[in-house]
């Protein structure tokens, strides 16, 4: 349901992404905060959203898009929802530029017609977790990979058995801007990882918390669990819940 691995260069000809069914959980109580959710590979919006609605966030607006139907590099070239194509999750896979920017884009897309009072967030799942992360770099640079501007100013990012897209590079495009070195030590970061996940490994993910740090994102908070797999438990939905009540200064929250 949620497999998933690093990224894959885009075909030469402009590729066309068409996304699927948007799902939205309403908030129960007063409208503080939009969280975009990022499902995983093959995965769609409703799961999450079901989700998402039982947690105890009344003051959260979900918005859990469903990614396009594309063929996956992984899986011989067979289709499948993905927010990029993806090959295999080694540091040396060229990454989907063109994949990542357009569903970054669609993410900051629904975020951008929010109230200007509300607070701003995106989290995901596994490959939706790789594209929060991704989005929170976009944010901190101030532009996507392809230079267009990125249009929202987020308050909180969760990314959830993921990793970090474009790695190697991301040091040397926030340390080259002294807004990009503001905006990252300001910007607070959740991630999740479990120690036995066989499908993005936790070396991955403690990686991409690595060099999260090492870029100046002074708010992160790099959380494991010894006995979790590829999945989430409602141990790791407690912290994050916890979490967004703090960072995003929801009612009832010390924040």
């Amino acid at each position: 349901m949620s497999l998933t691995g690093s990224s894959m260069a885009g075909s030469a000809a402009k590729r066309t992404f068409e996304f699927g069914r948007t799902h939205v959980v309403r908030p129960k109580g007063k409208h503080q905060a939009t969280v975009v959710w990022l499902h995983g590979l093959g995965d769609n919006g409703s799961s999450w959203s079901q989700l998402l609605e039982t947690l105890p966030l009344p003051n959260i607006k979900w918005i859990c898009p469903t990614a396009p139907t594309q063929s996956i590099s992984l899986f011989g070239g067979f289709p499948s929802t993905a927010w990029f194509d993806v090959a295999d999750l080694t540091e040396d896979s060229p990454s989907d530029m063109e994949g990542l920017d357009a569903s970054a884009a669609h993410v900051a897309n629904l975020l951008s017609t929010e109230p200007s009072d509300i607070k701003l967030g995106i989290g995901g799942f596994s490959m939706g977790s790789a594209t929060a992360l991704y989005s929170a770099t976009c944010a901190v640079e101030g532009k996507f990979g392809n230079g267009n501007a990125y249009p929202v100013n987020l308050s909180a990012v969760v990314g959830l058995s993921g990793w970090l897209p474009m790695a190697r590079t991301l040091k040397n495009k926030v340390e080259g801007s002294q807004e990009g070195v503001a905006r990252a030590a300001s910007l607070p970061l959740l991630l999740c990882h479990g120690k036995v996940d066989d499908v993005v490994q936790y070396n991955h993910g403690a990686k991409s918390s690595e060099v999260l740090s090492s870029t100046g994102f002074k708010k992160l908070t790099f959380k494991t669990y010894d006995s979790l797999g590829h999945y989430t438990i409602p141990e790791e939905m407690d912290e994050v819940c916890s979490w967004l009540k703090t960072h995003l200064a929801l009612d009832g929250s010390d924040s």
